[in-house]
């Protein structure tokens, strides 16, 4: 089904977690844990057939038998991977993974999102544009547009 070992750890790689240890050393918790590095594997492999804003939201979710479930947080991102399928199964192929299927669904959210955006960066608007926009609120004619900038104008007054 998938590889037989893990990849070996790095000499430079920093200890494994206190709950790693205790997961590794017990017999049910080692099967959870080859699973999820399995997983983990997998994923790394099939985000390299990917464009980048996919290969960020895509997750590998499971593997069974000769089947892997990838999710994705919408239908558009699901039509996209729909359509790059065979070529992440062959890119898995390729590299040893017995893989002949990718399932595809839709999971709102199924992870925490590790991207926050950038912060908003608000420059308020100084006495000109003001004056600018104020003269172009007193040409406008009465309607939704001239509202509009009228809010502005009280907003940035504040």
């Amino acid at each position: 089904m998938t590889r037989s070992s893990p990849r070996p750890r790095p000499e430079n790689a920093a200890p494994a977690p206190l709950a790693v240890q205790w997961l590794d050393g017990d017999q049910h918790g080692a099967q959870v844990l080859a699973t999820a590095r399995h997983l983990l594997q997998v994923e790394e492999f099939a985000k390299q057939a990917l464009p980048p804003a996919l290969a960020q939201v895509c997750k590998a979710a499971r593997i069974e038998r000769q089947q892997i479930t990838l999710t994705v947080p919408s239908a558009a991102y699901a039509s996209k991977l729909r359509q790059l399928a065979p070529r992440i199964a062959r890119l898995l192929a390729d590299n040893g993974w017995n893989l002949n299927e990718i399932i595809v669904k839709v999971q709102a959210r199924p992870w925490r999102d590790e991207t926050k955006p950038a912060p908003r960066e608000v420059i308020p608007l100084d006495d000109s544009a003001l004056a600018a926009f104020d003269e172009l609120r007193r040409k406008l004619r009465p309607g939704p547009l001239a509202n509009a900038v009228g809010r502005l104008l009280e907003h940035h007054r504040r």
